[in-house]
């Protein structure tokens, strides 16, 4: 696999971590550097820790981890999702929050569809450390953008941006979810 596969594959495994931070960063009423750094870091670190699990997995484990990772996605961002959309229900929204009760779930539902590339590097040529290093580091500049992003149109918007980024996440499970089950091909 060549340098510029490797940057397509990252680039596509860090479009849901993109997705999720744009929607924290409507949430947020400020984002500061420790908050693109945090959603970083956290969606960075996931990103590239899944590849390297699925790898060390490898084929044996395939069939069992496909069956139930796009269920585990859906079920994290729906219920994410809803929570983001009651939290848009109160008179006084809070800030977003970024410590591990709220992040680890997100980076863990972004990162399933990593664990099966992971899968797949074992069987193809590939620099692990290289791989895994490469989709971090991408995923955590992708992130951290979509995180100011969402900031800049949130601060806009409040609580209709927050109903919006619940109802993004929950349709990014529900793709997950029809990709997996062979409804839609996207």
């Amino acid at each position: 696999m060549g340098l510029f596969e490797l940057f397509l594959i990252a680039v596509g495994l860090s479009m849901d971590a993109f997705a999720v931070s744009v929607c924290k960063g409507l949430a947020t009423k400020q984002v500061g550097a420790s908050n693109m750094l945090c959603v970083g870091l956290w969606f960075g670190v996931f990103q590239a820790l899944m590849p390297l699990i699925g790898y060390f997995l490898g084929l044996n484990f395939q069939s069992m981890i496909e069956s139930v990772d796009h269920w585990i996605a859906f079920l994290l961002l729906a219920a994410i999702g809803a929570g983001m959309i009651v939290e848009s229900r109160k008179m006084e929204p809070e800030d977003a929050c970024y410590g591990a009760k709220a992040m680890f779930p997100l980076a863990v539902a972004t990162s399933i569809d990593a664990l099966a590339v992971g899968i797949s590097f074992a069987v193809l040529d590939v620099d692990i450390v290289f791989s895994v290093v490469s989709i971090g580091v991408c995923t955590f500049f992708i992130s951290a953008s979509g995180l100011k992003i969402g900031s800049v149109f949130g601060s806009k918007f409040k609580s209709k941006a927050e109903v919006a980024g619940g109802i993004i996440l929950i349709l990014i499970g529900l793709k997950i979810l029809f990709e997996h089950l062979g409804i839609i091909r996207l």
